[in-house]
């Protein structure tokens, strides 16, 4: 079943352009040119491109915020900009710079606000929350207000309010920018697990390529408006020939590292940049250097979606 369906979408906006030192002139911006995708009840799917892509574009669009210049969208059976209020009680968004809390309150009046906005049921609202609060540790924060709290602690805030009335559809925008190792860590096992166990839909848009490779199945990549590519992560890094990077630091300098399935890129003293596909597993390469290195610390970088994306579009045209 199609939770999520978009067909032939567009959206236009109108700017004014200075021309000259006195003339302003109108024109026309397809930020979303010709969009369709569907995605399937129970999905978590990587939404990504570079900025100005149209990916926010296309989650307001979703949400009902902005309405298609063209073409045909549906959210659970719904059109978002014809029925905002029965979408809202359907879907769940998080933003990473911005929160749907109220500032000032508890944490606990927070969410006790939200139940009251979408009505839910004190039964169904009680094991929700318990159930978010065990998984995202959020018991000791109940009463601090936000805030008080750490940018990680209101992220993890933010995704409990967002699912306290069970949407179908959870939208991310970003859900662990800025956040330290351990609170990605927290999120991202969340995520997975009202994605695997309570079947939730995600449609996840972020610059943190791990994310996408920890929590999704499929990765579609839009930019200029247009879908440039829609399949599995190990499909998008063969098409973009992307690579990861392996930072080296040995105990003191040393000839360029020679191991198999990895290149030397850069040499600064005792450390050493190797580059290898990224669709390649660290493993070997690293034993290799292990066995035959004396190494002192190591480090994998992971490509940069913006890396990845250039580097398709020099075996994948647009247009």
């Amino acid at each position: 079943m199609a939770l999520i369906e978009l067909e032939d979408v567009a959206r236009t906006f109108t700017i004014r352009a200075k021309v000259g030192r006195l003339r302003r002139e109108r024109r026309e911006v397809r930020a979303v040119d010709g969009l369709s995708f569907t995605v399937e009840a129970g999905e978590c799917v990587g939404y990504i491109g570079p900025n100005g892509a149209g990916k926010s574009t296309t989650i307001k669009m979703l949400t009902g915020i902005l309405v298609p210049s063209a073409g045909r969208l549906r959210v659970a059976g719904v059109d978002p900009a014809r029925e905002r209020t029965r979408l809202a009680r359907r879907i769940g968004v998080v933003f990473g710079q911005r929160t749907t809390l109220w500032w000032d309150l508890p944490l606990r009046d927070s969410y006790d606000l939200a139940r009251r906005i979408y009505r839910i049921p004190d039964a169904r609202y009680r094991a929700n929350l318990d159930r978010c609060v065990e998984l995202l540790e959020l018991g000791p924060l109940l009463d601090t207000p936000v805030r008080q709290l750490s940018l990680g602690q209101r992220m993890r805030g933010d995704l409990a309010a967002a699912l306290l009335h069970d949407p179908q559809v959870l939208y991310l925008d970003e859900p662990t920018i800025g956040l330290d190792v351990v609170s990605k860590v927290r999120v991202r096992e969340f995520l997975r697990e009202i994605n695997t166990v309570a079947g939730t839909t995600v449609l996840l848009t972020t610059h943190d390529l791990t994310d996408i490779e920890q929590l999704c199945g499929r990765v579609m990549v839009i930019d200029h408006g247009r879908m440039v590519y829609d399949g599995g992560l190990d499909g998008l890094h063969a098409t973009g020939r992307s690579e990861r990077t392996l930072v080296v630091d040995l105990a003191g300098p040393s000839a360029p590292i020679e191991v198999p399935g990895a290149r030397v890129v850069k040499v600064d003293g005792a450390r050493q940049w190797l580059a290898f596909p990224a669709e390649d597993s660290a493993a070997p390469i690293v034993a290799a250097v292990a066995a035959g290195y004396p190494l002192l610390d190591l480090s994998v970088r992971e490509p940069a979606i913006e890396d990845v994306i250039a580097r398709m579009y020099a075996k994948v045209p647009i247009g």
